[in-house]
């Protein structure tokens, strides 16, 4: 098997991590870190919470544009760069392996890099100078599909690709603009303690993970933490692809809501 690492991150909101916006600063840190600790990679395969099509899709085009698809920021939000090229045969094998696996997958040939992506790009590999397709999600949202997802790609073969589920373990947009109660406090860490026993426990098989990863609307306080879950799946992609409990956890805060982060080296 080809050496990879797989890492989910938490990707804050919007441009903001890149404007020195003080609740993502622990944010950028750990990012940074992460890309100091592990080796640089070849190429990079995003999974964005933030693209949705009807079918598995990959980015084709040779330097896809950025897509700045967030709104009401400062000027410069939107004068943001991220030259990085496309990777073709790499987005080739992804759809390979997906097709074989039962995915009527698709390749865009226009579709450019959304916030998803090159947010925390630009905070980890800022040179911009490792090729990078991006996968979407499924619409639909189906947790046991995006694991399926995960599992179609563990025998792509591309040395050193680092494969990154770009979403958010808290994604709850009315919570970061009420105040905190100790209720709400307790949702937040309630429910991100059971994501890190699920992504990080040794005592858990590989079916027990996975299948907590299903019904993750049991986990405790789940749909407070995800009114919507398009900023989670991204997990259930990695996790799919990893079979197993992750290397490291990173424990945060960002923008004043516990988080957190899972790397898994193979």
């Amino acid at each position: 098997m080809a050496h990879r690492q797989i890492l989910y991150l938490s990707h804050g909101g919007g441009p903001l991590p890149l404007l020195g916006d003080e609740g993502h600063k622990e944010m950028v840190s750990v990012l940074q870190q992460i890309a100091r600790d592990i080796p640089k990679p070849s190429a990079i395969l995003l999974v964005s919470a933030h693209w949705e099509a009807n079918v598995p899709t990959i980015t084709a085009a040779p330097n896809p544009p950025l897509i700045y698809d967030y709104y009401g920021f400062p000027p410069e939000s939107y004068e943001l760069t991220y030259p990085a090229a496309g990777h073709l045969d790499l987005a080739r094998e992804v759809h390979q392996h997906l097709d074989k696996n039962g995915f009527k997958a698709e390749l865009h040939y226009q579709r450019g890099f959304d916030h998803g992506m090159f947010v925390p790009l630009k905070i980890m590999y800022p040179e911009a100078d490792i090729p990078c397709i991006q996968l979407s999600l499924v619409k639909g949202l189906d947790p046991d599909l995006h694991i399926k997802m995960g599992q179609a790609l563990q025998k792509v073969e591309h040395e050193n690709l680092l494969v990154i589920g770009s979403g958010f373990s808290f994604h709850n947009m009315q919570a970061f603009f009420t105040p905190d109660t100790q209720e709400t406090r307790t949702w937040n860490e309630n429910f991100d303690n059971w994501l890190l026993e699920t992504c990080s426990s040794e005592t858990l098989s590989t079916d027990e993970r996975l299948d907590r990863l299903r019904h993750w609307r049991q986990a405790p306080a789940a749909r407070y933490c995800h009114p919507r879950e398009e900023h989670l799946l991204p997990l259930h992609v990695c996790c799919g692809l990893a079979d197993g409990a992750c290397s490291q956890s990173f424990e945060l805060s960002i923008i004043g809501k516990k988080s957190s982060m899972y790397l898994w080296s193979e």
